[in-house]
Formats: C-alpha cells, structure tokens, sequence
C-alpha cells in the first residue's frame, strides 16, 4: 500500500491483486490470464463508485508491464514501470478520463497513438474511465482497433454506466461486473484501517459507516476519514457523534414518529419531524428512510439480526416489531404509495420542508388517525367496536378503503355514492382495457396501451409491462388514477425486465402485412398483372365474400 497521500481512500488503495477485498473471484481470473499469456485485448470493468474499478484496471496495467512479472507483482518497493503507472505519468500507459475527452477528436489522436509501440514497457496500454461519457461517433471510431489491435497495445474501459455504451463495444471486451462489498467483510476492513490509524471509533460507528456507503470502500474511507478528523486528542467516535458528522439522524427518532403517527397525535409528529429536519436532514432522504421503515414493518417476520446485517440493531427490531402488530398489513402499501409521489412532488415545490409536513398530517387524515381529540392511546379493536362516533368511524373506513378525493366523498349525495358503488367495473383482460379507454374517451391512454406497452402479464389488479423508452413518463400514474376510478379497486402495475409481447399497432401492422402478401399471391393480383403487367398493389380492402 502507498502512502503517499494522507487521505485514506488514497493512502490505502490497493496496489497487488491480493489487497483487493470482495472482487476475489475477478482477480482470480485476471491474474490467471496474465500469468498464462491469456490477457485479452480489451477489458471492461463495471459497478458503482467505489468498488475499485480504476484500482483494478491500475493493478492490471502494472501486472502487464512490471519488470518482475505478474507472479512478483511490485507491492512496497515498486519498480520504475510500477512507480510511473502508480503516479500517472507512464510513458506507455495513457489514462484518459471520457468525461472530460469525449469527442471522435480525442479518440483520433488516441488511435494515432496507438500506430507506434511501447518505449520502455511491454504493452502500451490505454485506461479510459466512464468510458460511457464517450459520443456516438468516438465510438464508432473506436471499433476496429478495439477489435484487432496491435499485440503490443490493451485497452482498459471503466464504466458505471454500461447500459449507455454500444453493445458493439461490450461485446470486444472481456466484461468483470465488479459488486459490492458485502457488509461483514467492509466492516472488518475498515475497522483495521482505523486501528492502523490509531483512531478510536466505536463498532456501532464504524457499523453506521458501513451502511452509509452502501458497499463502496472509498465511501467507508472517505467516511472514517472524516470521522477520525473530527476526534480531539483521546477522544472516541461514537455512534451518537458519528450520526451528527454524517447527517443521519437516530433511526429510533423516526421510529418515535412512526409511533405518534398511528395513534394519531398530530402535534408530537410535526414536533419529531422538525428535530430531524433541524438536525439537517435533507427531505429526500428522511422519505428515503420512512420508505426503509414501512419495508421492515411490512417484512419484520422475515428479517434476522445477526453479524452480517447492520440495519438494524436489537431495541429498532424490537421496536418494528411491536409497531407492526397494531398495523393493517393493507394501510402499508398505501403508506408506501402515498410517499412515493411525495418524493415526485418535492421537485415541483419551493420548499419541501414544509410539502413534507403536509404529508405526514395528509397520511393521519387518510387513515383517518388524527382525532379531534389527540388522544395518546392507540385505539385497538375493542375500543373501535364501543365507540360511540358510529358516523365518524364509517367516514374514516370510507377512506381507506375507497382513497378517492373530496369530490368524490361528498356526503350530501349518498344516493350517489350508492349508485357509483353498485356500477363498479369488471376488466378482465387487456383487450377489454383498451375497449373501455374508447368508451370512457380516454384517447392518450388508448394510443399509449395500443402503441407503447409491452404487456407481461394481466390478471385481476394487476398489469405488469415490459419498459419501453417512448412510453409516457406519467402513463402509469394516469392509468391508474383511472383504473380505480373505474374499477373502485386499486391496481398495481409494474415495470418488468422480461420482454413482453409487441405492441398492439405492432401486432396489426404484422397481420396487415401477411394479408398484404397473401393479396399478392392471390389469382386475382396475377390475372390483373397479366393485363396489366407494370400495375402494383397499394391497397386492399377485405371483403366477406370469398374468391371461388
């Protein structure tokens, strides 16, 4: 490991393949190709920020080149290939950021470059990072001498966006998806780096670090770094300290607002949430959490504590677990939906902090929690079946289970609501869904389902689509505004991986041209060319009758 920087995620970045931790397999397989006289032309590592994609294309470049071979990979006394690829001035080896060089220009000179072999190493090598950021016509530029260079010459690409680079550029690289680093092992790691470093951190802060960054080393070390800064002579990182330099508030304070949600007390959850957003906490992120909650509430029964998993510790699961018994498993995903666009609206307010507690005094009043009273006692079944506010209960079941808006429960028509209630629609199927757009006039709806939904499956409440890019990005918020509206049910509807089936203008395009064809080889078209020899079929029209 180098020192040459006092920052951690630099001071401790690996230099030998054996220093890498949870990419063993990948290094494995590189090492091997290189010790073998194996190594590919091009090499394309991928995965998020901090999982050492530039470390390993760094190492690799150094395997390739090191005066000792790959075997006896320089790790504290580097040689001068080392040393030089180590410090980003090798003469041979070339790093090129794409972010800041993305024109066919840059990748031109890169080529013209590449027409003349190594001075002092083995390979001339080219290390391009978010090699995605590259345009179009760089690409393409690229392709050839990325299929059959020199043998003098590798190219190394790092990228976390793979699905932005040509599938003609993957497929003339050798693909390492580099992931996370699982929670155990980045927690030993980073609590050797601080005890190398002689700072006194606590686990359960070194624990909170490791869930911030989220599996990424250089996130953990760029957190302990600040952390260790922050200490005074013989001072201690706590946990308590370590949520205020991080900006993450006690889970257990949203854990209290929770609480006072379901009971209804409506002037205790406002005073919470302006703890936490006091403590700065950005709104986002507090509905990031909140959303994190309603997960563990509605899957408390699956969720084990144990070493591997820094969650939760024992009195939140304690606590989760008491709070989900008081809970209707139903009112969850409701919760869960209702929080999701919240997070669409904070972009379209001017301050969130103020949309946010909107939302949660909206969530009281769609359960119907928030009671004239506040009173501080969970109501349970029993108390419910003796309440003596009949009407009000009978509102408040009206909106959980209906969740229509004021103009919809309008209680002066209840002739109306009767009447909307027993005229409730069926849609049993996808062609019946499109059938009932027309009738309801729904127009964009209909273009959208004929022409720019996949579909996966249908059943009863439930649409699954296969995504597709030109499908309208408020679609699926449309359709299902008008789904309950028609159907009194909620449906969920959700986006696939899988294929799906072609679209509906597809599918009639398709058969349009079968029965284009067929025309064509029809007696009838042959008799008319025989006449006619230079006429051409431009359109038809089916017709009952059949031709004898």
């Amino acid at each position: 490991m180098t020192n040459y920087s006092k920052v951690l995620a630099l001071k401790y970045r690996p230099q030998t393949f054996k220093d890498l931790i949870g990419q063993e397999i990948i290094s494995e397989t590189i090492y091997n190709s290189i010790k073998n006289n194996k190594s590919a032309n091009a090499y394309l590592f991928t995965g998020i920020r901090g999982v050492g994609k530039t470390t390993i294309a760094r190492i690799l470049a150094k395997s390739l080149n090191c005066e000792n071979g790959a075997g006896n990979l320089c790790k504290d006394n580097f040689c001068s290939n080392c040393e030089s690829i180590i410090n980003s001035n090798h003469i041979d080896v070339l790093e090129m950021d794409a972010a800041s060089k993305t024109g066919v220009d840059d990748v031109r000179d890169l080529i013209e470059f590449s027409r003349y072999g190594p001075t002092s190493a083995k390979y001339k090598i080219f290390i391009i990072d978010e090699v995605h950021m590259l345009s179009k016509q760089a690409f393409n530029a690229l392709l050839k001498t990325l299929e059959e260079p020199p043998e003098y010459l590798k190219f190394i690409f790092a990228t976390t966006e793979i699905k932005k680079i040509p599938v003609t550029v993957v497929s003339r690289c050798q693909r390492f998806d580099l992931s996370r680093i699982k929670t155990e092992k980045l927690f030993k790691y980073i609590k050797k780096i601080a005890e190398k470093e002689k700072g006194k951190v606590t686990d359960d802060a070194i624990k909170l670090i490791v869930k911030i960054s989220e599996g990424s080393v250089r996130d953990a070390l760029s957190l302990l770094d600040r952390g260790l800064i922050s200490n005074s002579e013989n001072e201690e990182l706590n946990l308590k300290k370590a949520q205020n330099i991080y900006g993450y508030f006690d889970k257990g304070l949203l854990l209290d607002l929770f609480y006072n949600l379901f009971k209804g007390n409506e002037s205790k959850v406002i005073n919470i949430y302006r703890k936490i957003y006091e403590a700065g906490v950005e709104p986002k992120i507090f509905l990031n959490d909140f959303l994190e909650i309603l997960y563990f509430i509605k899957n408390i029964s699956s969720i084990k504590i144990d070493g591997n998993n820094f969650t939760l510790n024992d009195d939140e699961f304690n606590e989760i677990d008491k709070i989900s018994k008081i809970i209707d498993q139903k009112d969850i995903i409701l919760f869960w939906q209702f929080t999701i666009e919240t997070i669409d609206e904070l972009d379209m307010v001017s301050n969130p902090n103020l949309s946010l507690e909107m939302f949660l005094v909206r969530l009281m009043y769609l359960k119907g929690l928030n009671k004239t009273n506040h009173q501080d006692s969970i109501i349970d079944k029993d108390e419910k079946k003796n309440s003596n506010n009949e009407e009000e209960k009978l509102v408040n079941n009206k909106i959980v289970d209906q969740i229509k808006n004021i103009a919809q429960q309008d209680e002066t028509r209840p002739e109306k609501k009767s009447q909307e209630n027993t005229s409730k629609l069926f849609i049993n199927s996808f062609e019946e869904l499109i059938t009932l757009c027309v009738k309801k006039k729904e127009i964009k709806l209909k273009y959208e389902l004929e022409s720019n939904v996949n579909l996966v499956a249908f059943t009863k409440g439930r649409i699954e689509i296969a995504f597709n890019e030109n499908l309208d990005k408020d679609f699926i918020k449309e359709l299902s505004h008008k789904l309950y509206e028609w159907t009194n049910t909620r449906w969920i509807i959700s986006l696939s991986k899988k294929k799906g089936l072609i679209s509906k203008k597809q599918e009639e395009k398709i058969n349009k041209d079968k029965i284009f064809e067929n025309a064509k080889k029809s007696k009838l078209y042959n008799k008319v060319l025989e006449i006619l020899p230079d006429a051409d079929l431009v359109e038809f029209k089916i017709n009952e009758h059949k031709d004898d």
